[in-house]
């Protein structure tokens, strides 16, 4: 017996317009594999290894105690490394931040002395306007009194 598979050309028949076929067909359908049964595999496999081990169980128990302190040392060195990395940087944007508020200020203090200077001198000026205008105005008065 022959087995025929159904491809995507015969969707587009009508149930009435379908093909008798005489043989029975499969329909395939695929589904994607997930992380489960990659983690089965891998569990599998090393339970396979363990078991065809050449090792005794001790000598793999140490075996294993060893890697898993030399991963560590690793990790931590790893850990250290970038906790420095960040610490350097965060002590670097700090100064930075640091300067510029510390220009700010200064920029923001110069401008108060500024302002500062010139409202004194433009409050000097103006008691010396008003005072050449009060001996202006006691000039023309005492020119009016003597017409």
């Amino acid at each position: 017996m022959r087995w025929k598979t159904r491809t995507d050309e015969d969707d587009w028949y009508d149930e009435d317009d379908e093909p008798d076929y005489v043989e029975p067909y499969v329909i395939v359908e695929r589904q994607e594999a997930g992380i489960g049964p990659f983690l089965i595999g891998l569990a599998i496999g090393a339970g396979a290894a363990l078991l065809f081990a050449p090792q005794s169980g001790h000598e793999t128990r140490r075996g294993i105690a060893r890697s898993a302190r030399r991963a560590q040392d690793a990790a931590q060195d790893f850990v250290g490394d970038v906790s420095g990395t960040v610490a350097d940087k965060f002590r670097e944007v700090r100064a930075t931040v640091e300067d510029r508020i510390e220009a700010t200020l200064d920029a923001v203090d110069d401008k108060r002395r500024r302002v500062s200077n010139a409202f004194h001198a433009g409050r000097a000026a103006a008691r010396e306007a008003r005072g050449e205008l009060e001996q202006r105005i006691a000039e023309s008065k005492a020119a009016y009194k003597e017409t």
